[in-house]
């Protein structure tokens, strides 16, 4: 390979690298700024002079954004438990139970995700409403607990397996419940981290959906509640900075335990001998 093709590969991936960590490193370096710093000065200093965590603590002293956190990770991890329970259910009987509807039942899903969230959520509104869930964490996390594209991914997942193995079950009288749990479902766990990660993220970032159904300040969520921070403090970049990194922080975490499951990517299913 020549050298310019090389150089030129490396120039690029430097750029992509630059348009999407560079943000998150700005406001990084943002939130560690003390109130001494200039934070628009020009040409923009990206080290801080004299790093601080005051700033953190003056977001906690401001709004209770621990209490703002507490609810987004209950969302959250409800929202993990459901779609990865959920998904998986249906991707497998998608993907490997025979029954009449089949097909429109994977076209539904299909569907589903060509419908735009805001078409469709004065309807999920009233639904709450009538419910009687508006204003609760149910309500915010009922909408999402099983998407569609997750359901469709597990649904690929399960149709990569070899169709032997789960027959040579059958002839040794496991029944459809035994088969995926003790077969399927342990050979898709790539995909599982998969669909975690996407509904953790999904159900994390959150903003136009709680912002409707949720009106009592102690059940608002993270994303939420952060937005007091730009109406109240509009002109203290750094306390909207370190509230930015604190509610990224928890995708980090997860995508760091979970990476190695994550790249294995939707295309799994392959039965290891």
């Amino acid at each position: 390979m020549p050298v310019w093709e090389i150089v030129l590969r490396y120039v690029l991936l430097l750029a992509v690298l630059a348009l999407t960590v560079g943000p998150f490193l700005w406001q990084l370096s943002t939130s560690l700024k003390s109130l001494n710093e200039d934070i628009f000065s020009s040409p923009p200093r990206f080290l801080p002079d004299e790093p601080t965590l005051d700033n953190y603590t003056r977001v906690a002293r401001t709004i209770p954004v621990w209490d703002f956190a507490l609810n987004s990770l209950k969302v959250a991890v409800a929202n993990v438990l459901t779609n990865c329970v959920g998904a998986a259910l249906a991707g497998y009987a998608l993907a490997r139970l025979r029954y009449r509807g089949r097909r429109a039942a994977t076209l539904a899903f299909i569907l589903a995700m060509l419908v735009p969230v805001e078409g469709i959520i004065i309807a999920q509104f009233t639904t709450m409403r009538d419910l009687g869930l508006n204003n609760t964490l149910v309500g915010v996390l009922l909408p999402g607990c099983i998407a569609a594209m997750n359901v469709l991914l597990m649904r690929n997942a399960f149709l990569n397996l070899p169709y032997e193995i789960e027959e040579a079950a059958f002839v040794d009288g496991a029944n459809a419940w035994q088969r995926f749990v003790r077969i399927a479902l342990p050979s898709v766990k790539g995909t599982l981290a998969v669909v975690a990660i996407f509904a953790f993220m999904g159900a994390w970032d959150d903003f136009l959906w709680p912002l409707i159904v949720l009106s009592d300040p102690q059940n608002f969520t993270l994303t939420i509640g952060l937005n007091y921070l730009h109406g109240t403090f509009a002109n203290d970049e750094r306390l909207v900075a370190a509230g930015t990194i604190i509610a990224v922080l928890p995708l980090i975490v997860l995508f760091a335990c979970l990476q190695r499951y994550f790249f294995r990517g939707v295309g799994e299913g392959a039965v290891k001998g």
